[in-house]
């Protein structure tokens, strides 16, 4: 038995893999997405928040800085200035010009007619055409005034008497439909060459609209080289905030122009990135290769990183203290559902330093974070209810505000800059990790992992699949609730997957279903194997493991209980079919290959459990001696024989492992087989009393 420790399990990690490609693009694209969505160059910047103390050396300006207003103020008035923003129109001559051409060239026009007809539209024009658009505008009460620049000035001019083009035409027909020469009107196409003559002056107005922003997005204010902008213990007030960050933009624009600063810059971010990742792939090396070889597996690992952390970033742009707002103990509470606590603490810390990044006061955010996230771990054992989730989220409300007022004790002395705001961000962190039951069923769902919740779920032995095993295989249903009580049990002893162990077991015999009589503990006197050879009697009992397979198959089980069905015989033989044949066949020699299970053999410390277990407890039922000695001799040979066969050579199992394994499946076995007392005859007890 090869037993996997420290350096051997890091060996397995350099193993040459086809997947070792798709692994590289993975670390490569992670750490591309977190660096590029990391903050800029902070070697000017401070960490510091509004209306909370300075925590640094009093800071004074190295050279003049205009102040500016906040971007918020800014787009507030922005916003104030588009609504109320008149437009520039200006006038075009040549409008009506062109139509009074029309009408002084028409030969079929009276003079009388046509002086009238330039009278109108010189009165029309006057007024002013527009186009539809601006018609509909004014229509619907939006624009009662326009400009007109005059001379350098702009001119204010109320629209009341605007026409669009349909109006304009309509109030001249409507005048001159009584007129004889009506149809030779008609004739000139009026509505063709009516034109607007009041047009929107599109660059005129952007030029108008750039002068009254101009004074909003200029400095508001100075700050001298020299003068005190503030001190250790001052109050980040909205005014020194303001200057806070207009000191910081200042050096920002200084920074663009150095790009050997900015090429160091991101050459540090990617070595940060780099190594957080590089710990998380080594960590999987050491203690899950097979996870570490599995290509969906560590993307959804990775992705759930990269998420979070593109989510933290988003926030904690948007939103002051946003950072607070993101769930990460999520990240913890799915990871151990998949994994064990120790991965998801060591996940939850990698992720923890990346999203530190972001936040303000960094040596806060992770005390506070570290401090929630362990809490929940502890919290969740084995997630099993849903319920254990408001727990969790309960739990982890109580300890960041705990976290939250330690922090504030110890910068500040007291409790009067405590914001309520971070408290509710708090609260709403807390509900959002009540819904970490969504993200593991899309997980599960994606990238085909199964879950503890899951496991539990296939454990119900009021399963439809178990519930059939129990009605046409009765004998094989306690077989395997016998198996899973007893490598569940040392599967607690030496640390493996318990949930993972007891669900396995509960299927592993599920291919004998198809044909119950032909096993033993189904059986009822009649032996249907005595009508058959050693031959077809090993194929029908070999054929239960490709059964329980396609049945497997039929009800969606999940690939780790599909393994448990392959691996619970490994490449063992139908011995007792196997030498039936040799003794029928002594002189010549027999092909074992027919009587051998498909395989393979247990690759993981739940499959060695469970061929270990089911062995032992088929064995003991046909014990007639359950003294401690018998059963420990019982137990000593078949453990012995499957290790002496080769058949956990490839189990991550220790000796030591397997020691304890033995231990427990012969003090189980004593329990499931002890002594009862033997009762007195009714009457003889009756004659002890008196």
């Amino acid at each position: 038995m090869e037993v996997f420790v420290g350096l051997s399990n890091f060996a397995l990690m350099k193993k040459p893999s086809k997947n070792i490609t798709y692994l590289a693009l993975i670390f490569v694209v992670a750490t591309a997405m977190v660096v590029y969505f990391m903050p800029g160059d902070s070697k000017h910047k401070y960490s510091y928040e509004l209306n909370r103390p300075w925590n640094y050396e009093l800071l004074t300006a190295p050279f003049d800085i205009p102040v500016y207003r906040d971007s918020a103020t800014v787009n507030l008035m922005m916003d104030s200035i588009d609504r109320e923003l008149v437009p520039i129109f200006r006038i075009d001559e040549s409008a009506e010009a062109r139509v009074t051409a029309v009408i002084r060239g028409s030969k079929e026009l009276s003079e009388h007619t046509r002086r009238r007809l330039l009278e109108v539209v010189g009165r029309i024009y006057d007024g002013g055409v527009i186009d539809a658009r601006t018609a509909a505008i004014i229509a619907r009460g939006e624009l009662p005034e326009v400009k007109f620049n005059i001379d350098n000035v702009n001119v204010e001019r109320p629209t009341a008497r605007f026409l669009s083009q349909r109006d304009a035409y309509a109030y001249i027909d409507s005048l001159f439909r009584d007129n004889p020469e009506r149809s030779a009107i008609q004739s000139l196409g009026l509505s063709n060459v009516l034109n607007p003559n009041v047009i929107e002056d599109s660059k005129a107005t952007e030029q108008y609209r750039e002068n009254l922003i101009q004074p909003i997005v200029a400095a508001i204010g100075m700050i001298q080289q020299g003068e005190r902008i503030i001190d250790r213990g001052d109050r980040v007030s909205p005014q020194l905030y303001q200057v806070l960050k207009s000191y910081e933009q200042a050096l920002e624009k200084m920074g663009r122009h150095d790009r050997n600063r900015q090429f160091y810059t991101i050459v540090g971010k990617m070595i940060f990135v780099v190594s957080l990742f590089a710990l998380l792939y080594f960590y999987f090396g050491f203690y899950f290769p097979d996870t570490l070889h599995s290509v969906k597996r560590m993307l959804a690992v990775v992705l759930l990183m990269v998420v979070f952390f593109l989510f933290a970033a988003a926030m904690s742009k948007t939103i002051s203290s946003g950072l607070y707002i993101v769930p990460l103990a999520i990240l913890p509470i799915v990871v151990q559902v998949f994994f064990d606590a120790r991965t998801a603490f060591f996940t939850f810390v990698l992720e923890v330093l990346m999203c530190a990044v972001l936040a303000s006061f960094q040596l806060e955010f992770i005390f506070i974070e570290v401090l929630a996230g362990t809490v929940v771990i502890f919290s969740l054992k084995e997630l099993s209810k849903r319920s254990q989730l408001l727990r969790s989220a309960a739990l982890a409300f109580f300890t960041y505000v705990v976290g939250y007022v330690a922090v504030e004790l110890m910068s500040a002395g007291s409790l009067t800059a405590m914001s309520g705001r971070l408290v509710g961000y708090f609260a709403i962190n807390a509900v959002l990790i009540s819904f970490a039951y969504i993200l593991i069923f899309v997980i599960e769902k994606s990238f085909g992992m199964t879950s503890v919740v899951t496991l539990v779920e296939l454990s119900d032995i009021n399963n439809p699949l178990l519930r059939e095993l129990s009605q046409e295989c009765p004998g094989t249903f306690q077989h395997s609730m016998a198996v899973s009580n007893l490598a569940s049990e040392a599967a607690h002893r030496i640390g493996a997957n318990v949930q993972l162990v007891r669900a396995g077991a509960l299927y592993h015999d599920i291919g004998k279903i198809d044909n119950p009589a032909f096993f033993t503990e189904n059986q009822y006197g009649i032996n249907p194997h005595d009508a058959l050879s050693p031959a077809q009697s090993a194929r029908i009992i070999i054929g239960h493991v490709t059964d329980g397979i396609k049945r497997a198959d039929k009800f969606k089980l999940p690939a780790v209980i599909k393994d448990f069905i392959w691996q619970h015989h490994g490449k063992g033989k139908a011995k007792y079919f196997y030498m039936k044949e040799q003794q029928l066949h002594p002189d010549r020699q027999i092909d074992p290959v027919p009587f051998m299970y498909p395989g393979p053999n247990p690759n993981t410390a739940e499959a060695s459990l469970l061929m270990m277990a089911d062995a032992v407890e088929a064995a003991s039922r046909s014990l007639t001696d359950h003294s401690e000695s018998a059963i420990k001799a019982l137990v000593d040979r078949l453990v012995d024989q499957q290790v002496a066969e080769g058949y956990h050579n490839d189990s991550p199992l220790s000796f030591r492992d397997v020691r304890l394994i033995k231990d427990t499946f012969i003090k189980r076995l004593r329990s499931m087989y002890h002594g009862r007392v033997s009762y007195p005859p009714e009457t003889q007890a009756k004659t002890a009393d008196k």
